[in-house]
Order: structure tokens, then C-alpha cells, then sequence
């Protein structure tokens, strides 16, 4: 620029058209009255080029005037991508908006070699080394661009060989079971282990490493990782170099630091000790326990810090945990967000942790597992943000997402069992937000029809005893439930107690008034006749029942973790038409094997007989198995001893024994959906007259299969397909079963 130097008396933009004068002057460093050098000169031009949005800049005098010409980069008015399949295009669009590619920002061309490196990173992390990508870049008016970029995805990168070199005390077989990563096998199609990522790999290297430290090798190491690519890009090669070192073995346990809890208390946690084989997942395991049991005292930032003294000479290792349990911590509020119907007081009267108390960390969590398992949130989430300003305070805020509890239900269900199903409900499990259920329903099926009216409040008083009543009419077609011929009408009335003992444990108690009317026909067997011609055929009961259990189930349903036992009996009473009692004990428990898969274990025996003038338990009372509910793949209710009739229809039994074992996984390819879950089960089941096993072995059965649970917005559908193994002349089978509807 010509003229020297001047005093700058006005300064000009010139060429402007997306952006307005006022950002330049932000830019520019240079004001009204300054004096215009030739350092100045470079820095103005400097500062507008750093900016990003020109791509030519000059600089002018007029008079004592400061001239500013400038020619914007054009914006990006669209952004096209084409041929992406393996990763979904909002996906990549935010991965370019991270690098600063989006539509209404300014056009770089030194952009699109970033959006090539972006894109060749996303899909090399999902295996695909044979990426083509091709952009494109049309000039639109008003100075503005299109990027259209197409994509050739190629093939994924199949893993070839997984070579582990250097080891010997562990077979390289061995050491691949533990990897996620996988040559290509026979299951690869759904697991996807043989196609290669940097970050599978890096997972599976620090299993490698845990493998080996938890076994006693502290000095082992993985000297190089090599991974290599044929050169059509279709097969990898990774080759793993390792060093093993010696086994080392524990001299001394210590723990030392500030032991706030009892020492006594805290030695019950540790789970290493002088003379075992060092493992790092062990004494982890045990730095994490009593970090818990400092938290369950207030001590929520406890730090329990492992320090190894390795001597190599004598190849043992000395651990000491220094426990630095940090201060007191109380919780100064207990805040709710998100119980837009559910009164507050319902949430709080479920709450463990308490205001103004030291904060425990197993309160916390329980006070969560408490409202998860109210059934009225879709979601619990719980945060224990520090009070700023106070070191030793925390806010617990729990914030909850409601869910429909009940509102007008009608519809129609479908069951094998029953056949179509007409039923309407008014059900709440929460209604008007306070917590109590209310139940008034009718249910049409060819077996059965049933009217039922029930209401339950749960804090009938302030300590969680719970009082509920129940009024009812049903009839049922035996016959067409697949047992014996004869009809049943039955209208009963109850009240019934829950007393909680403590966390786990509830006792319950009901009381019941029940009159029985039967009618037979031609079909009926005459264990039947005879029965009703000696007793009647109309029973008035009166009953009194009493139950415990212990239940440490996670969530009602979908439970991925805990356990639940139930021990009940039932008696009637003087003044009742029939004498005879029922007694039954059903324990289940599930494990959490990985964030995926359950496994449940269930057992339950059953028994009742009469006492004083009645003879046996009334058949009309007996218990039943096969189906859905016990042994799949047999039909339901066929087990067990028959009625002797011509037909010989299965009459059921006075014993029960039922067990199960099931392996539940998310349904393949739909992972993120929590309402449905597959299972792969083992049953077993026998009904009988009494406890003598010859009788019991006679009815017993097995199967095994496949099933689905999903709890859809229509009801709760239940499949499976089950293969008996082993069978008998006269058995009902049947491989596919289902319910839908209120039949689950």
C-alpha cells in the first residue's frame, strides 16, 4: 500500500456479503486515530487471513481512509453423502460437524483432506480398509458451494491368524479364548469378532495383560504388536509379542493409612493372603471393598491405594493398602425431578438415605433399586454432586421418568391354553399418583370368565404394612383347560396383611371366604361322581393363609440380578365345608454374568393334603404342570396322574415339583431394545399323589429350547419352542407355545 504512514481518520469494507462490517472491525487491529504503519499493514492483513472467512484480502489509502477489499470464502449450503451403509449418515454428518464441516459454515478447500481423514478413520474402525471416497464440490450463486461426497464402503477386513509369540506357560489357544477379537469361525456372521478395530485390539491386549498378572506373572509385558493387511485388504494378520517373566508369590498382606472402620471388619474384605500366587484382579477386588465399606459409613471419596514392594530375588511381592478414607461426607438434600403424577411423598417413603445423615453408599443405590422395582418409572437415575463450598456435603438428586400404571385397558388376547381372550381391565397401579392399586376388571374365555375387584394400599401404615381386599367371581371349563370333565363356579372375598420385617424380608397374611359350586356331565370320570356324591357338590371354605419372603430381586421384571424365596401355607378353618391345607416353597435366583446375559436358576415344590374329616386334598384343588408356566413343550396342564376315564384326561396332583434353568441374552441385532429378551432353558417337572419317588419319577419330564419374552405396549407376549426328551405313550406334547394378552 502506498503513502507511508497516516493517521487513520475512517476505515472501509468493501466486498462484503455474508459477513457483516462489524466482525471485521473485531478482527482488524486497528482503530479510529491510530497511526497506519507498514507493521500494522501485515498484522491487519494477518489477523483477516486467520479468521478463515476470506480468501483474498487487500488493503487500500484514500486520503487518510483505511480501505479493507476483501473476497469471502463461499459458505456450504449442502452437504450430499452417498453409499455409506455401514454407518448411518447422521453418524458421519457428526463426525464431520466435529471437524468443523457442516452446511452454513465457511468453505475451505484444505477442509476436504480433513473430511477424507475423518471418514477413513470411521471406517477403519469398523474393518473396512478398501474405502473409496470421492468428493465433489459445486459452485452455487450467491457464493455459496455443494459438497456431494460418495463413498465405496468395500468389504470388512476379515482377521486371517491372531499369533501370540514369546509365551509358554500358557498355550496360544488359551490365550485366544480370552480375546474378543477372532479368526473367522462358524458364529463370526452374528458376533462380528473377526473383524478388525484399533480399539477391539487394545481391550484385548489389556485382557492379555490382566490374564497373565492375575496368575502371578507382575512383570510380564507385550514387547510389539504388529498388524498387517494382505494387499487386496480382505485378511489381517496380528501377531502379539510377548514376555512372560516368573511366577511371584504373596510374603505379607498390610493395611495401613487411617483405619476408620474397625481393622477386624476390614480384614473380613481382603481376598489375598501370605502365599498365594499374586493376582492383580484380587487385590483390585479388594482395594474396591473396602473403598465400598468406607462408603456405606459416609466415607463416599475413600481411597484405598494398592502399594506392591516386588523382590526379585526372592520372586515374592508384599502388598500393602493404604486407606486414606478422606472426610465425612453427610447428605445435605435429597432432591426428585421428573414425578410429573407420582406424589412425592410415594418417592420419599421409599428413600434408605436419609437427610441431614452421613451419606451411605449402599442407601443410595438400594433407595434406587426401591423405586425401579415400583413399576411406575420407565427409568431411575441418581447423582451425588458435591456442595459447592462445603467439603463435606452432598445433594443426591434422583430424577425418575413416569410411566403409564394402568388408565382403561381393553382388548383381546390369544392363548393356546385359553384360546381367544376377551378382557377389559381398570387397572392402576398408581392412582392419582399416591402409590395404591385399584383393580376392576372382567376376563371371556372359553375356559374361563372372571370378575374381579381389588384394592391395595402399600403404606396402609407409616412403617410399610400393607392391607389389601379382593372380591371376585370365576367360572371355569376343567375340560377345556385340557384336565378332567367338570365345571367350577366360584365367588370369594378376602383381606389380606404384608408385614415388612426388614429390607429383604416380608411376612404375609390372607384371609378368605370361598364358596365352590361343581357340575359334571357325561364325560366325567368317576373318581369325580363318586367324589361328589359322597361330599356334595357345593363348598363354602374359610381359610387362612401366611407367607415369607426374602426378596433381593434387582427390578419386577427383566431381573438381571438377585434372588427371591417364598415359603406359604394355606388352612382352612372350623366352620368349613372341607379340611385341608396346601404348603409350597419356590426359590429363584438370577446371575449377571456379563451386561448381556442372565442366567436364572428356579426351583419350587409344591404339596397339600386334608386333614380331620376330609380324605385327601379335593381334586378340584390339586395343583397342575406342563406349559408354559412350567415344562414348555408339554401341553398345558397334562402332566401328572390321569382321571381314569375313558378318555383318561390328566386330572392333576396333590405333589409338585417343578425346576429350571435358563440362559437369558438380548435378542441378536436388536441389543438396545430393553423390552425384549431370548433365553435358551432347560425344564423339569413331576406331578404326583405323594411324596414317594416312584410316584414322582413316574410324571417326571424334561425339555429344553428356545424363548422370547417381550413386553410390548399391546401385553406381554411369551413364546417358546421346546423339545420333550422324554416322552410317553400318553403324553400331549407341543414344541411351539405362546400367550399374548392377559394370558402372560
Amino acid at each position: 500500500m502506498a503513502g507511508g504512514e497516516f493517521i487513520v481518520d475512517d476505515i472501509q469494507v468493501k466486498g462484503l456479503q455474508r459477513i457483516s462490517a462489524g466482525t471485521v472491525y473485531n478482527y482488524l487491529p486497528v482503530n479510529i486515530g491510530d497511526t497506519f504503519t507498514e507493521e500494522k499493514q501485515g498484522a491487519a492483513i494477518r489477523a483477516l487471513f486467520n479468521t478463515g472467512f476470506f480468501k483474498d484480502i487487500v488493503l487500500e489509502r484514500e486520503g487518510n481512509t483505511l480501505v479493507v477489499e476483501v473476497v469471502e470464502r463461499p459458505s456450504v449450503a449442502k452437504i450430499a453423502i452417498e453409499g455409506n451403509k455401514d454407518i448411518k449418515k447422521e453418524d458421519l454428518t457428526e463426525a464431520l460437524k466435529k471437524i468443523g464441516l457442516t452446511e452454513g459454515k465457511t468453505y475451505n478447500k484444505q477442509m476436504l483432506d480433513k473430511v477424507e481423514q475423518e471418514l477413513r478413520r470411521q471406517y477403519f474402525s469398523h474393518g473396512k480398509y478398501g474405502l473409496k471416497i470421492k468428493t465433489e464440490v459445486t459452485e452455487l450463486s450467491r457464493n455459496r458451494v455443494a459438497i456431494k461426497i460418495e463413498i465405496t464402503e468395500g468389504k470388512v477386513a476379515k482377521i486371517k491368524q491372531i499369533n501370540v509369540v514369546g509365551n509358554h506357560a500358557f498355550s496360544t489357544e488359551v490365550l485366544r479364548k480370552e480375546f474378543e477379537l477372532s479368526a473367522t469361525n462358524f458364529l463370526s456372521f452374528y458376533s462380528k469378532d473377526d473383524q478388525y478395530s484399533k480399539q477391539k485390539l487394545s481391550a484385548d491386549l489389556e485382557k492379555l495383560r490382566s490374564y497373565y498378572l492375575d496368575r502371578g506373572y507382575i512383570n510380564f509385558s507385550i514387547e510389539s504388536t504388529q498388524v498387517d493387511i494382505t494387499a487386496d485388504k480382505k485378511e489381517i494378520y496380528i501377531t502379539i509379542n510377548v514376555k512372560e517373566g516368573e511366577v511371584y508369590t504373596l510374603d505379607k498382606v498390610k493395611l495401613t493409612g487411617e483405619l476408620i472402620v474397625s481393622p477386624e471388619d476390614l480384614l473380613k474384605l481382603v481376598r489375598v493372603g501370605p502365599g498365594e500366587i499374586f493376582s492383580r484382579k484380587n487385590a483390585t477386588e479388594t482395594s474396591k471393598a473396602i473403598s465400598d465399606r468406607l462408603g456405606n459409613d459416609g466415607y463416599m471419596f475413600a481411597n484405598v491405594n494398592m502399594v506392591p514392594e516386588i523382590n526379585d530375588a526372592a520372586k515374592t511381592v508384599t502388598m500393602t493398602f493404604f486407606v486414606d478414607p478422606g472426610k465425612r461426607v453427610y447428605v445435605r438434600r435429597i432432591n426428585v425431578k421428573g414425578n410429573t403424577k407420582t406424589r412425592d411423598e410415594v418417592i420419599r417413603r421409599e428413600m434408605r438415605q436419609m437427610e441431614s445423615s452421613w451419606a451411605a453408599s449402599n442407601k443410595i443405590e438400594r433407595s434406587k433399586t426401591r423405586l425401579e422395582r415400583l413399576g411406575f418409572f420407565e427409568e431411575v437415575g441418581v447423582e451425588t454432586p458435591a456442595v459447592v463450598g462445603a467439603g463435606d456435603q452432598v445433594d443426591v438428586n434422583y430424577s425418575v421418568k413416569e410411566k403409564a400404571s394402568g388408565n382403561l385397558q381393553a382388548g383381546v388376547g390369544y392363548s393356546q391354553v385359553q384360546g381367544i381372550i376377551f378382557n377389559a381391565n381398570i387397572s392402576q397401579d398408581n392412582i392419582f399418583g399416591t402409590g395404591k392399586r385399584v383393580d376392576l376388571g372382567f376376563n371371556n374365555s372359553y375356559i374361563m370368565t372372571r370378575y374381579n375387584l381389588g384394592f391395595t394400599d402399600p403404606y396402609f401404615t407409616l412403617d410399610g404394612v400393607s392391607v389389601g381386599y379382593n372380591v371376585g367371581y370365576t367360572t371355569r371349563n376343567a375340560y377345556a383347560a385340557n384336565l378332567a370333565s367338570y365345571n367350577t363356579a366360584v365367588e370369594n372375598g378376602s383381606m389380606n396383611f404384608g408385614i415388612p420385617l426388614n429390607e429383604f424380608n416380608r411376612l404375609g397374611f390372607d384371609m378368605e371366604a370361598k364358596h365352590t359350586g361343581i357340575s359334571t356331565n357325561n364325560l366325567s370320570s368317576p373318581l369325580i361322581v363318586d367324589y361328589l356324591k359322597l361330599n356334595g357338590h357345593k363348598f363354602t371354605t374359610f381359610s387362612i393363609s401366611a407367607g415369607w419372603t426374602h426378596d433381593t430381586l434387582d427390578k419386577p421384571t427383566f431381573s438381571s440380578r438377585g434372588g427371591q424365596q417364598r415359603i406359604s401355607g394355606l388352612i382352612t378353618v372350623p366352620g368349613s365345608d372341607l379340611d385341608y391345607y396346601k404348603i409350597s416353597y419356590k426359590h429363584q435366583h438370577f446371575f449377571a454374568l456379563s451386561n448381556d446375559f442372565t442366567f436364572r436358576m428356579l426351583g419350587e415344590v409344591s404339596h397339600g393334603d386334608g386333614y380331620g374329616h376330609t380324605t385327601g386334598l379335593p381334586f378340584f384343588e390339586n395343583y397342575y404342570a406342563g406349559g408354559t408356566g412350567d415344562v414348555r413343550g408339554f401341553m398345558q396342564n397334562t402332566l401328572g396322574p390321569r382321571d381314569g376315564s375313558v378318555y383318561n384326561r390328566p386330572f392333576g396332583g396333590s405333589t409338585k415339583a417343578v425346576a429350571k434353568l435358563e440362559m437369558f441374552f438380548p435378542l441378536p441385532f436388536l441389543s438396545e431394545l430393553k423390552s425384549v429378551r431370548v433365553g435358551a432353558f432347560m425344564d423339569g417337572g413331576t406331578l404326583a399323589n405323594s411324596f414317594s419317588l416312584h410316584s414322582m419319577d413316574q410324571y417326571l419330564r424334561y425339555s429344553a429350547g428356545l424363548s422370547g419374552e417381550w413386553m410390548s405396549p399391546f401385553g406381554a407376549l411369551a413364546i417358546s419352542i421346546a423339545h420333550p426328551m422324554n416322552v410317553h405313550t400318553n403324553d400331549y406334547t407341543q414344541a411351539f407355545q405362546f400367550t399374548f394378552g392377559s394370558g402372560f
